[in-house]
């Protein structure tokens, strides 16, 4: 073998063996997993969110309310929450037929209580405390991304309690 033909082979070899390794920041072994499975407090803070199956050993995802924080528009701060659908929040289904799309990242609709009007969205976890929510209409590259966070951990008994 040449010089030349060595060092072909060795930077061949290192690349190859780069581009198997992991990218960095990805999960390691025993890391929780980037799934957007879980509790989300949305990024107006009016609610929480819960993503799970939507049914019983489905990969399908749904996520539906499960406590209402505020009541304020996302139009702005400070403005009183108009919405075309006057259902109660508690309960309502917001997410649904998420499918995984690709490398974490999941594909499904969001219902905006807003406007009552369904969008095409995406579910990209950022890291294990934050989702991104892209709803679009037609194409992904239009629309609004915002970022939905992990709910506070809920302070145990004991902890700081007055006795």
């Amino acid at each position: 073998m040449t010089p030349q033909s060595a060092t072909a082979f060795h930077l061949l070899a290192a690349l190859t063996l780069y581009a198997a390794l992991p990218p960095a920041g990805a999960q390691q072994a025993g890391a929780e997993p980037r799934a957007p499975l879980g509790r989300w407090v949305t990024e107006s803070g009016n609610l929480e969110v819960e993503v799970a199956p939507c049914s019983s050993g489905s990969a399908t995802l749904c996520g539906k309310v499960v406590k209402v924080m505020a009541n304020r528009s996302m139009a702005g701060p400070g403005q009183a929450g108009e919405f075309a659908d006057k259902r109660p929040a508690l309960g309502m289904t917001l997410l649904s037929g998420f499918k995984a799309s690709g490398a974490n990242e999941h594909t499904g609709e969001i219902y905006n209580r807003e406007n009552a009007k369904t969008y095409s969205a995406t579910l990209t976890p950022a890291g294990t405390d934050q989702l991104r929510v892209h709803a679009y209409v037609g194409i992904a590259l239009f629309g609004k991304t915002q970022v939905w966070r992990r709910p506070a951990p809920a302070p145990t008994a004991g902890a700081g309690a007055l006795p």
